[in-house]
């Protein structure tokens, strides 16, 4: 089973919650990312969202939280490659971030379509 189709899918998933969970114990934009995903989940079940937007609102922190991990990826990289400072690398990492920046703006924008509705009738 350890070489099979399925062992090897198996064993790539515990990867991926390895990494989800390294993500999560070490990496703090993620971390902050985790609390504010907590704190609109408790305001979903506070405004009781319609299926939805508990639709949009998973889209949107499933966004994020994978944009900031690829952004994560991408400068650990970058420094393992080039641990001193150099332009393009400083580019390189700009651009990662600019794609958190656009994720995040549309989760914001997002939550203002499903909450202001409920916080202003």
């Amino acid at each position: 089973m350890k070489d099979s189709y399925l062992g090897k899918r198996i064993r790539g998933g515990g990867y991926a919650i390895k990494g989800a969970w390294t993500l999560i114990r070490t990496e703090p934009s993620i971390q902050v990312q985790v609390v504010i995903s907590i704190l609109v989940t408790i305001v979903g079940f506070y405004f009781d969202i319609t299926k939805v937007e508990w639709m949009f609102q998973i889209f949107a922190i499933g966004l994020v939280l994978s944009t900031e991990g690829i952004n994560s990826s991408i400068e650990g990289i970058a420094d393992f490659v080039h641990p001193d400072f150099h332009s393009k690398i400083g580019y390189i990492k700009d651009v990662a971030a600019g794609a958190v920046l656009f994720a995040a703006l549309t989760a914001f924008i997002i939550a203002c379509f499903i909450y202001l509705p409920y916080i202003f009738p």
